[in-house]
């Protein structure tokens, strides 16, 4: 059965759209993933408190919380920075760019505070 141009796995169009950072960027989110998953299940529960803090416990619960997004992003900074350098001009502009977009895709929360670094 004959397949329209642009629709079979690895034609021109799949080639376009693949990013070129994006097998180093999905490998290196799972290495902060599962070298980090300890921290990061903590960090889900302490938005779990969070979420279900009352009015009294809502101001600690939120700081826990963020004490745990800021630990991640800076994590992730020093991770995309230290790989970022070793590239040309250019394509560390690519890199940084897929790599917020892998991010946000991941960890929304996460990438809010990312974007600051």
């Amino acid at each position: 059965m004959p397949v329209a141009y642009g629709l079979c796995p690895g034609s021109i169009h799949d080639m376009f759209r693949r990013k070129r950072f994006g097998d180093l960027i999905d490998q290196q989110l799972r290495i902060f993933t599962n070298h980090h998953a300890d921290r990061l299940q903590a960090m889900r529960e302490a938005r779990e408190r969070y979420r279900s803090a009352d009015a009294d416990d809502a101001e600690e619960s939120y700081g826990e919380y963020a004490d745990e997004i800021d630990w991640a992003a800076e994590e992730l900074s020093e991770m995309r920075d230290a790989y970022a350098a070793t590239l040309d001009d250019g394509n560390d502009d690519q890199y940084l760019r897929e790599f917020s977009r892998a991010v946000h895709r991941a960890y929304p929360e996460i990438a809010v505070i990312l974007d600051t670094l």
